[in-house]
């Protein structure tokens, strides 16, 4: 009986092999749409790795646990009149059924604490980048380069609210994308300003939350150049959904030639800073600015959300023009309103409050010059 039980073991196992070979040689596109994401960074492809090896053991154990447990019930099942053995106080046996599985799991952790210790090592990094969530957008800082931006959702209300068809990057899609180069060890050091968030490049392999006032850092190395989404992991608010992360890796001198750009793009802003716009310039650019950064909670026709977000046809819209702009500026502290005064220049806050004052029939006549927005800043 032994003899037939261990047959039937060694078909049951020689089945088993052949099975996890033709899994493994099944088609890789095919299997990415059930499985975790390879990536394209050193990091992501050895947590890829990490997870195979460790399914495949799992998949070995379940097979040799299950087998022997097929094997017992059939061939030594009551009715065939087989007299079960009696383990009772084995201390072999129960010795041998502790040692085997703390020896598995020694043998796992091995190699899961290399790809841990590699995950933190930040190291001799080439290119830092700092990365601060709001809610709900995200701001990026190359440190050395002077170099800093806000990147925002730019999916169309019209898509969000059902009137047009959605886009195969519906919600992944962003107005300032953040470049990276290829090839370089890249540190993101992640921090919020207002709640929790999480960082989340699947293929990269980078997940960090972003807490108020504490940072967190991982780090990458981006073989291939190409455009990657993510989004934020963690549930921080109520537009959580709106905050998606697209990162464009490029080589070494489409890097540096964005860079020359964002720095251009600095200072062409700075000087606007001292420039008197013209009340239709102001207008068109606050509706731009609205729609980008205002809308989502008050609403595209400024009526807002009733016990939640006001309305912008009363109250501060139509107060006084500076109290409307400390709040852009400084927010309102105990509310949902954020101080934008980080998060956007003195040209947006100034076109913004220009055209809610005038917009849906708020008709107050009166404007707000860039020039305004930098001397309240500065206390003057």
């Amino acid at each position: 009986m032994l003899k037939a039980a261990g047959g039937l073991c060694a078909r049951v196992l020689g089945f088993a092999v052949l099975l996890m070979s033709q899994l493994a040689l099944a088609d890789e596109t095919e299997s990415l749409k059930y499985n975790m994401t390879r990536g394209v960074t050193p990091v992501s492809q050895d947590i890829h790795g990490l997870h195979m090896q460790m399914f495949w053991w799992c998949v070995g154990i379940g097979v040799v646990v299950f087998g022997i447990m097929f094997v017992s019930m059939f061939l030594h099942r009551k009715s065939r009149g087989v007299k079960p053995a009696n383990f009772h106080e084995s201390t072999w046996l129960e010795l041998t059924w502790t040692a085997i599985p703390i020896l598995i799991l020694v043998l796992m952790g091995i190699p899961a604490s290399k790809s841990l210790i590699n995950l933190y090592d930040t190291r001799e990094s080439e290119v830092d980048v700092l990365i601060t969530g709001y809610q709900w957008r995200w701001k990026y800082e190359i440190l050395g380069e002077d170099v800093s931006f806000f990147s925002n959702l730019s999916t169309p209300r019209d898509e969000i609210e059902g009137f047009a068809e959605k886009n195969p990057n519906y919600l992944l899609e962003v107005d300032e994308p953040l470049v990276l180069p290829v090839g370089k060890k890249i540190r993101f050091i992640v921090t919020a300003n207002d709640v929790i968030h999480n960082w989340w490049v699947p293929d990269f392999g980078v997940k960090r939350d972003a807490i108020p006032g504490f940072t967190n850092d991982s780090w990458a190395i981006i073989e291939e150049p190409g455009t990657y989404r993510g989004q934020c992991a963690e549930l921080c608010g109520k537009d959580h959904g709106f905050m998606p992360i697209v990162v464009e890796a490029k080589t070494e001198s489409e890097y540096r030639a964005w860079l020359d750009e964002k720095k251009a793009a600095a200072a062409a802003l700075a000087e606007l800073t001292e420039k008197t716009f013209t009340f239709d310039e102001l207008y068109a650019q606050g509706e731009e600015v609205y729609n980008r950064s205002c809308a989502a909670c008050h609403q595209a026709n400024g009526e807002g959300l009733p016990g939640t977000f006001p309305s912008l046809h009363e109250g501060i819209a139509v107060g006084p023009i500076q109290d409307h702009i400390d709040v852009v500026v400084n927010g309102v502290p105990g509310t949902a309103m954020q101080a934008f005064g980080e998060q956007l220049s003195e040209v947006d806050i100034a076109a913004v409050v220009t055209y809610e004052r005038n917009a849906w029939g708020n008709n107050m006549g009166d404007l707000a010059q860039p020039l305004d927005i930098y001397n309240h800043k500065q206390g003057k």
